[in-house]
């Protein structure tokens, strides 16, 4: 039972005994599967139509503590529901649950049937819809890093998230001897999401003891956030399956590399790469050298959707393959964009700053934002930056923290009005409440370089 099912299928497989149960899942802020498990006839009997959650489910934190100052929700309105009207067309078996199958939902106003415009898939669909009304596709993929570690999650919570261990000892960018060791994950999370319907092409050992990438084949705008999505949820559940757990923290070490998300992107007309023109500089077309413009000028303005959190801009150094400066170069991975396929039919644009623990969504739609602002303003786009790009002078830096990015996201004219007022309201009030807690945490840090010497 390979890939996408239709309703009907799901029926039948209800029918003859080998589904049970079903997952109805929407995405949270923090890009995360949250829903329910349905028995799998009352699904395919009602449920299949719409069913409901409570609204907070998009104005809690990690902890899903349930912040105020959102204007969606809040205690004074009593935290009501919301529709989670699941999309047909994204019903796929999840085979390392047994007998389950999972559906992605919208999230719908609960009197209307609008869609909340602040709920991840809402607002990627509206910057689709932008560039479809130019009569373009945005088409991206998106690289998942991440680090297996030696004991499973319940270990290491126990032991307060401290003497970490990686599951290898040293670093294993493009090891086959190392990486045959970690098949008892990797193996069942490619096949398991191959045979889910995600379009997986490969893992590989990234440039830390431990790291692992999962890449999976480029597409549309949506069906690549989703992919994502679920591909970070399996490979934590398949991990712990085995014993392991695996972390999409960007920065776990101060010593170590951090883990990055990047997001490959171009747009496409009639079925070809509008990105491309044989006789532009690097086959670039006009229309993706402004789209790039626009990328680098609004970079600062959308860093909070690319790094959510106070641990996101710790992997931000120099000479980690972590950019720093919002400039772009011809396949150099030093620079925030990088030109991949230059001269070719498949010649993208690579966004470098997104960190593991983004939003697909949002970042995504963030960066489309970008691009449609500098195509429709016919920015110019300076020439590349070559050399070490960590020692270029005189060039944007990427925002150093989360409240740096915070005053540059709450202050984009072009994103509020590209998402919405409502939008970066409720994205900055997000923000801030992550920088709030921060500020009230005493670290070891503090402890161990003051309590005896301040």
């Amino acid at each position: 039972m390979p890939g996408l099912m239709k309703l009907d299928a799901l029926k039948a497989g209800v029918e003859d005994g080998t589904i049970d149960t079903v997952l109805a899942c929407i995405v949270d802020m923090q890009g995360r599967l949250m829903g329910k498990r349905f028995h799998a006839q009352h699904f395919v009997s009602s449920a299949w139509e719409e069913t409901h959650c409570c609204n907070y489910l998009l104005a809690t934190d990690l902890e899903m503590a349930t912040p105020d100052g959102y204007a969606s929700t809040s205690w004074q309105s009593g935290y009501g529901d919301y529709v989670m009207k699941p999309d047909l067309t994204t019903i796929r078996p999840m085979p390392w649950l047994d007998g389950t199958v999972m559906v992605l939902c919208d999230v719908l106003d609960h009197h209307n049937h609008e869609p909340i415009s602040h709920s991840p898939r809402a607002v990627l669909k509206r910057q689709i819809a932008r560039c479809e009304a130019m009569g373009l596709t945005p088409v991206m993929a998106t690289e998942l890093e991440f680090f297996l570690f030696g004991q499973s999650f319940a270990e290491i919570a126990k032991g307060g998230y401290r003497n970490l261990t990686p599951i290898s000892g040293y670093n294993e960018d493009y090891s086959i001897l190392q990486t045959s060791r970690e098949e008892h994950v990797m193996r069942p999370l490619r096949n398991h999401l191959y045979a889910a319907g995600i379009p997986i092409e490969n893992s590989k050992g990234e440039a830390e003891a431990g790291q692992e990438e999962l890449n999976i084949k480029y597409g549309p705008a949506l069906d690549t956030a989703d992919f994502h999505t679920i591909a970070k949820h399996a490979t934590k559940e398949i991990a712990d399956q085995q014993g392991h757990a695996a972390s999409f923290l960007p920065k776990w070490h101060p010593d170590r590399v951090g883990s990055s998300a990047h997001v490959h992107q171009s747009l496409w007309k009639d079925g070809s790469n509008a990105f491309h023109d044989p006789a532009g500089d690097h086959g670039m077309s006009d229309l993706m050298r402004h789209y790039m413009a626009g990328l680098i000028k609004y970079a600062p303005d959308m860093t909070v959707f690319m790094a959510p959190y106070i641990n996101s801009y710790k992997r931000f150094s120099k000479g980690t393959f972590a950019p720093t400066k919002t400039v772009w170069s011809v396949d150099n991975r030093t620079a925030g964009f990088r030109l991949c396929g230059a001269d070719t039919k498949g010649v993208r644009v690579e966004c470098r700053i997104p960190g593991s623990d983004m939003n697909p969504y949002l970042a995504q739609a963030a960066q489309l934002a970008a691009g449609l602002a500098g195509i429709e303003d016919k920015l110019d786009l300076q020439p590349p930056t070559t050399g070490d790009v960590y020692e270029a002078q005189r060039v944007s830096e990427i925002p150093r923290t989360l409240r740096d990015a915070l005053a540059t996201l709450s202050g984009s004219a072009m994103l509020r009005s590209a998402m919405g007022e409502d939008v970066i309201d409720h994205y900055t009030r997000a923000a801030e409440w992550e920088i709030e807690e921060f500020d009230k945490a005493v670290t070891d840090y503090e402890i161990a370089r003051g309590f005896e010497r301040a």
